[in-house]
């Protein structure tokens, strides 16, 4: 069995590039195409250089660092891989990926992160946080994103089969694509992370610092609880504002390496998240600390989390509800957490579960396949 595995671009060390490489370990043999590559990014994930073919995207202009700028190209660029030599291709997609073409003795899965969020579901909030549902640019906006659509719409029968990386983006998998999906949650390296029980008095909030991750509705509501200590790892657009609006019990560190994220996170009262996420990779990184996690209420979250066992939830993205929130976690003091437990619960996203899942839904659907040929759901 000849394996490809298809992602939209190895860029930097995120959670989609880290199920390539999990994928990568279950098909070792696998080469890999995407539409760009760094190659220090491929080294540092463990991805051999030799196994990454790139598309014409990466020759451009600036095509490694500015790729988000050929984005009218992405759909054009993906479909000109040439596939034919392999029996069965994995798409890691949340962009263009599941649109390659394949042959009908040819077996596609997708691993989908999401349909694509910008042309979908946060259609008009990307829009707005971008300043650009109005005028001439939000117009031109418009313009670019609807031939996506469209082709993320057409490409949706490409794949023989989805996986869904939480019930949450299976369901909108449902709704955009009206397409079945398997759930796999993606693999987490709890193994990097220890349990710690010497908890300290601070708060922590980490993530990259973008609008929609609402880092900064956390550091108001701590703002307006001028006795409680937060601490904010992460870079992105919104540090210097954050920096200028945090009160003294507040700092905002910014980007720091990883030994010092797990120290903070290690000794945190709570983890702090407040993003509407497809899953959310870093509240399991807090939980395999045994750090409970007070989460908004809604999405990967809810898969993540398990309410008053291993966190808190709160309904709404606003201060008054974060607030209300901390209020409750301290209330309820130390008594339904169990930090041994709350480790427990994290290893169940672990790296072997991921890989064994993978192999096992995958294996079956190619046997089914040589067996009975394609029978898409």
């Amino acid at each position: 069995m000849k394996v490809a595995i298809v992602q939209e671009w190895l860029v930097s060390v995120g959670g989609s590039d880290k199920v390539v490489k999990a994928i990568l370990d279950v098909y070792p043999d696998a080469d890999i195409y995407t539409l760009v590559a760094k190659k220090d990014v491929c080294n540092e994930l463990g991805i051999p250089w030799d196994k990454v073919h790139t598309s014409f995207i990466q020759k451009l202009p600036f095509g490694t660092k500015k790729h988000r700028a050929y984005l009218p190209l992405f759909p054009f660029a993906i479909e000109q891989f040439d596939l034919r030599g392999y029996d069965l291709i994995i798409s890691s997609s949340h962009c263009v990926a599941k649109g390659v073409l394949t042959k009908a003795d040819q077996l596609h899965i997708c691993y989908c992160h999401s349909p694509i969020r910008y042309c979908w579901d946060m259609y008009n909030e990307y829009l707005e946080e971008s300043n650009l549902s109005k005028g001439v640019k939000g117009w031109l906006v418009r313009m670019l994103l609807h031939p996506i659509r469209q082709f993320d719409a057409i490409t949706a029968t490409r794949p023989d089969y989805f996986i869904s990386n939480s019930d949450y983006v299976g369901n909108r998998i449902k709704k955009t694509y009206r397409r079945k999906s398997k759930t796999i949650h993606p693999n987490i390296d709890v193994d990097k992370f220890s349990l710690c029980e010497d908890k300290k008095d601070y708060y922590l909030a980490s993530s990259r610092l973008v609008a929609y991750k609402k880092i900064d509705l956390i550091v108001d509501a701590f703002n307006e609880m001028p006795e409680k200590k937060l601490i904010v790892i992460g870079g992105g657009p919104q540090l210097k504002q954050l920096q200028g609006k945090a009160n003294s019990n507040i700092q905002v560190m910014g980007y720091q390496p990883f030994d010092v994220l797990k120290e903070k996170m290690q000794h945190a009262r709570a983890f702090i998240f407040a993003a509407d996420e497809d899953f959310g990779m870093i509240p399991i990184e807090a939980q395999a600390c045994g750090t409970p996690v007070i989460a908004y209420g809604k999405g990967g979250s809810l898969e993540t989390v398990k309410e008053r066992k291993t966190g808190l939830f709160f309904k709404e993205q606003t201060i008054e509800a974060i607030k209300d929130a901390v209020c409750r976690f301290e209330k309820l003091g130390a008594a339904p957490f169990d930090y041994k437990e709350i480790r427990k619960w994290s290893e169940g996203f672990s790296e072997i579960r991921f890989k064994t899942e993978m192999k096992d839904f995958i294996d079956k659907k190619y046997l089914d396949f040589l067996n009975n040929g394609i029978n898409i759901e």
